[in-house]
């Protein structure tokens, strides 16, 4: 769910804040004014949230709520050295933070699924990961949730990275294969194939959810805030996910919501939008709203091993928990 570049919004926040958590009086009492760095730029795969934030979900639980669309990596780094209490981050983060004795545990679960998809022209004929042998890949870089999503499907078709050629191309998949310059492109479930469709080019899409079950995007907590303030966090948690229940429940509600937030978003089209909440809805879904399955950390952990990423095992019971989750 999160391509990780910076735009012009870069830095824009819905609630407006200066700080990453300070104390704040209004009318309704005091509240904990909380920055939230989000890995991405405003869009409405976010819903959870937005919905949350309007419908004072946050503000009932004692928090004001700002958006920072900063990298994902920039706002591990700041929960990290405790400038921060929460981020919005993918799976494997938390492994890598930690392999680098950042202090941070995932705390909720907020995508169930990997979002990570390999999208390819029809007439390339791809179906199965078996098919990517000898093929060239385009990829935004060999770094973050697109890497990972890659190396799992390879793994899947017993591949190796030296089975194919992978060209570095950005964060410019749709565009490239629009164009006739790419075949084969890894992209986000919610994204790419979509938007291709939506121009009328056919193509097949392996996803990841499909064959490997992978610890996905969710909430990021300083180890700080978990022991000073564990209220906090539950607070936090709590709000987010009665967000995440009601947009699962009533898609069009949050849709509604969402577009009133995000900028500039009666330029984009709206089917395309729908589509991208609809098919990231069924990414979240799961009986336990917020829950982190130990299978899903154990087979990230193994996937980033294989590539290198990590030299050695870390203490999972320290990388994410569900002691939050309700």
């Amino acid at each position: 769910m999160f391509r990780k570049l910076v735009l012009l919004m870069l830095g824009l926040a819905i609630a407006l804040s200066a700080c990453g958590s300070s104390q704040s009086t209004n009318a309704a009492g005091t509240l904990t004014k909380i920055t939230l760095p989000m890995g991405y730029i405003p869009n409405i795969q976010f819903a959870p949230f937005y919905v949350a934030v309007q419908k004072g979900y946050f503000k009932d639980a004692g928090i004001e709520l700002a958006f920072d669309y900063k990298f994902e990596t920039d706002g591990v780094a700041l929960v990290g050295a405790g400038q921060l209490p929460f981020a919005v981050v993918s799976g494997e983060q938390v492994l890598l933070a930690r392999a680098k004795q950042l202090p941070v545990t995932y705390v909720a679960a907020w995508y169930q699924q990997y979002p990570v998809s390999i999208v390819a022209k029809s007439a390339q004929n791809i179906v199965v990961p078996q098919d990517m042998k000898g093929k060239k890949i385009g990829i935004p870089g060999l770094f973050g949730a697109s890497y990972v999503g890659l190396r799992a499907l390879l793994n899947a078709g017993k591949l190796k990275e030296s089975d194919v050629t992978l060209d570095v191309i950005g964060f410019n998949q749709v565009d490239l294969m629009a164009a006739g310059q790419q075949d084969i492109v890894v992209g986000y479930t919610a994204n790419e194939p979509i938007q291709l469709h939506a121009k009328g080019i056919a193509v097949t899409e392996l996803r990841v959810a499909d064959y490997a079950q992978l610890a996905s995007n969710g909430v990021l907590a300083s180890e700080k805030v978990i022991k000073e303030n564990p209220a906090l966090v539950r607070a936090f948690i709590g709000a987010f996910l009665k967000g995440l229940k009601d947009t699962i429940d009533n898609p069009d509600e949050a849709f509604k919501i969402g577009s009133a937030v995000i900028p500039n978003f009666s330029q984009l089209d709206a089917n395309v939008q729908k589509q991208v909440l609809t098919t990231s809805i069924e990414q979240w879904q799961a009986k336990r709203l917020g829950y982190s399955d130990p299978q899903a950390w154990e087979n990230m952990q193994n996937v980033l091993l294989d590539m290198g990423l990590i030299t050695e095992k870390q203490d999972l019971n320290k990388a994410f928990t569900n002691q939050f989750i309700p």
